[in-house]
């Protein structure tokens, strides 16, 4: 684990006050409240981009295969789903010109 080092932030009075409250109410000091809020955006936003990421990969396939899974095979899929049970995965299919 590397050293930690040491950030200024300047809050406004009022968030300093909220995440003050905040930080009581949770049972953490404030220092703690921040860092793992801090962290906690961090891990949002590494999962957004994972995301994001996915997604451009799966488009980049449609793209170059023409492939995709007509909606009522995937809805119909999904609720099985939903419903508790393990429907085999739709095939997807080429569109046609």
């Amino acid at each position: 684990m590397s050293t930690p080092s040491t950030t200024t932030i300047r809050l406004s009075e009022e968030l300093k006050a909220r995440v003050a409250s905040a930080a009581e109410r949770s049972g953490k000091t404030i220092h703690s409240f921040m860092l793992e809020a801090i962290a906690e955006k961090a891990e949002q936003e590494e999962a957004r981009a994972a995301l994001d990421q996915e997604a451009d990969a799966r488009f980049a396939s449609i793209v170059a295969t023409g492939k995709t899974v007509p909606w009522k095979d995937a809805r119909t899929y999904l609720q099985l789903r939903l419903a508790g049970q393990q429907p085999a995965r739709p095939a997807p299919l080429k569109k046609r010109a």
